[in-house]
């Protein structure tokens, strides 16, 4: 017997330990065939999207390079700011409008300062498809742009996720519409000039007859001085005649401002009848004028009372004949709680069909063709100024008949 030593390990001892070492390396085995098979996969599949991001970043930078073309070749100025209002491209139409040429603005603030165009107000004002017409002073003379900005979606919110302080924030659309500003300007002075001859066109229309007729008046005046009394009055309705004309002109080509006033309608409704019975007279037609209430006070103006009273009682004269009756009566109505005073001027005349009657107070239109059509529509013009009302009623071979409406105070 040995002293202080292990007695020896037993047969089956080493045999269990070695087998149990012989499952263990198999065990470890298949582990690293297991890890080798999936570090083969993800190899595959990394190498597959590799490949993928190879592609998409080229698909980005194709698309982003035809994007940048089309930005550079087209016609309008493109500018794109961030969400500190920094600029972050300008295409070269841009830079061309703007005439930037060497300069690089970096910021809103810059280019206006650079441009001379407040920027900063139009930043101010909303969003959307609305552009706004600004002038600047060019190289070339006086230039007009038309601006435009829109807020592009959700791109501030994906720069505040991310931490990004470069978002894009807003895109600028700048188009050159000084040609159709220069247009505008010419087809204005051409409306002008077009209106200016009308307008002499007319002038000439009008007084034409009425001074032929005042010369014979004048020439008889001077040969039988014993009716001098008869002749005179056919010069009075012929200077009334065209005074009603002078002021149509006016009317139309005026500014076309009245000053109102309180005024009593029934004063200056019958000054204007005895203002032109002289026309009534020299036609041999009666004309009579009567008013319910005397006093009735409406918004006015004097002056265009009068014309229209002239330029309604006149026309009824010249398409009624002699013999014929022109009444003029003034009375008060209630509509919707609002009184009114109701003018209406009624005639025996020759009276006008519906398809004429539609059109009375356009300018421009004369039923019968002999005059320029210029009473009516200059009536219903003051009229309105006055917040009244006017409309027609004919019958033919019955007569017409004129109503307007005034609001009462």
């Amino acid at each position: 017997m040995r002293l202080g030593l292990d007695p020896a390990p037993s047969p089956q001892l080493l045999a269990d330990a070695f087998s149990e070492f012989i499952s263990a390396s198999t065990v470890l085995e298949a582990s690293y065939r297991e890890l080798q098979q999936e570090v083969v996969r993800l190899s595959s599949e990394l190498s597959q999207r590799n490949a993928a991001l190879s592609r998409s970043l080229e698909e980005n930078d194709r698309m982003r390079a035809a994007l940048q073309q089309m930005l550079d070749s087209m016609p309008c100025g493109i500018l794109v700011l961030d969400r500190f209002e920094r600029i972050v491209m300008i295409n070269p139409e841009g830079r061309k409008l703007l005439e930037l040429s060497d300069a690089h603005p970096g910021s809103l603030q810059e280019l206006a300062a650079l441009c001379l165009v407040d920027f900063g107000a139009l930043a101010k004002r909303p969003t959307g498809s609305f552009e706004h017409e600004v002038s600047r002073r060019s190289r070339c003379g006086m230039q007009w742009l038309a601006i435009g900005h829109r807020a592009l979606s959700g791109a501030l919110e994906t720069g505040e996720r991310s931490g990004r302080g470069d978002s894009l924030q807003s895109i600028w659309i700048l188009r050159d519409i000084t040609a159709k500003k220069q247009a505008e300007a010419e087809r204005e002075k051409m409306r002008n000039a077009t209106a200016l001859a009308q307008i002499s066109m007319m002038l000439a229309h009008e007084i034409k007859n009425p001074l032929a007729s005042m010369e014979l008046f004048a020439g008889l005046i001077e040969q039988e001085p014993a009716e001098v009394s008869q002749w005179i009055a056919h010069l009075r309705a012929g200077i009334r005649s065209l005074s009603g004309t002078v002021n149509n002109v006016l009317s139309l080509s005026g500014d076309n401002t009245l000053h109102l006033s309180p005024i009593r309608l029934a004063e200056c409704v019958e000054s204007g009848v005895e203002f032109v019975r002289p026309i009534a007279d020299q036609a041999g037609v009666s004309l009579s004028f009567g008013a319910e209430e005397t006093g009735t006070q409406i918004l006015g103006n004097e002056d265009a009372i009068r014309q229209i009273v002239l330029n309604v009682v006149s026309n009824a004269i010249r398409f009624t004949a002699q013999g014929g009756i022109v009444s003029v009566r003034l009375q008060t109505l209630k509509r919707g709680g609002i009184r009114h005073a109701a003018l209406t001027v009624r005639d025996t005349g020759c009276g006008m069909p519906e398809h004429v009657v539609a059109r009375v107070f356009d300018t421009g239109f004369s039923g019968a063709g002999e005059t320029p059509g210029l009473g009516l529509a200059v009536c219903k013009r003051l009229i309105n100024q006055h917040g009244g009302d006017i409309r027609a009623a004919s019958q033919l071979n019955q007569g017409t008949s004129i109503h307007m409406e005034f609001p009462i105070l």
